[in-house]
This record gives C-alpha cells, structure tokens and sequence, in this order.
C-alpha cells in the first residue's frame, strides 16, 4: 500500500454547524496533494480530530452564511468549524479560488500549539 496520493488539487471540505444543527457547507481548494499521513496529521491536530478555529489557520469562516437566515449572530452561535473530508481533484473547480499550495495548508495546522477560541467573533458567548 502507498502513502502517496498524486493529485493536481485537493479539496479540504469543511462547515460550520450551530449548537441548533443549522449547517453551513465550505470548500478550500488547494494546490498540490498531501499523502494519507499527511492528511492524518492535519486532521489530528483538530480538536477531537474534527474542529478547528477557521481564523487560526487562515480559513474562510462560514458564520455568514447563517447570519443569512437568522439576522446576525445568535445565542446558538460557537467558535468551531468542523472537518468533512479531502477530495483529490485533477482541475480545479472555477467557482473556487485556490486558497495556496497544500504543504502551506498543512504549516497552518502545524503551527497550532492550542486552538484560541477568543480568534472567533463568538468567543464572548462562552
């Protein structure tokens, strides 16, 4: 078996859900492909393997595609973003700008030490 998965481009697929369960779905398309250890490493620095503060690494947040619906921030408001999956992908989709190169990406998740909750605009809800 190979540690190696060659790709042009990999979708880092991610959303922010509310202590409601209203979702709000994102992508990150970035440039290059990381290697199944790799792709653990990052999702083991999340929280639980799965959460991470979006403004910490450099993600777009998704809490406005809430606010839509519900007017602005509400009490059901939290700081995490949650993990979905990588899809590795020869072209990249024209609706998504390339946010970087993957081993950036993964510098990103390398360089929290502990994830600061206060980065999120719903830190004072906690």
């Amino acid at each position: 078996m190979t540690d190696t998965v060659n790709s042009k481009f990999l979708e880092f697929q991610y959303l922010y859900r509310d202590t409601s369960n209203y979702k709000a779905w994102g992508v990150v398309v970035l440039e290059g492909s990381l290697t199944d250890s790799e792709q653990r490493e990052l999702t083991g620095r999340m929280d639980g393997g799965e959460f991470f503060v979006a403004e910490q690494v450099g993600v777009p947040s998704l809490y406005a595609d809430l606010y839509e619906f519900s007017g602005g921030r509400t009490a059901d408001d939290q700081c995490w973003h949650e993990f979905a999956g990588f899809q590795p992908m020869d072209e990249a989709p024209e609706d998504s700008p390339i946010w970087g190169r993957t081993e950036d990406f993964l510098k990103a998740f390398r360089g929290v030490k502990r994830w600061d909750l206060n980065l999120s605009p719903h830190s004072d809800f906690f």
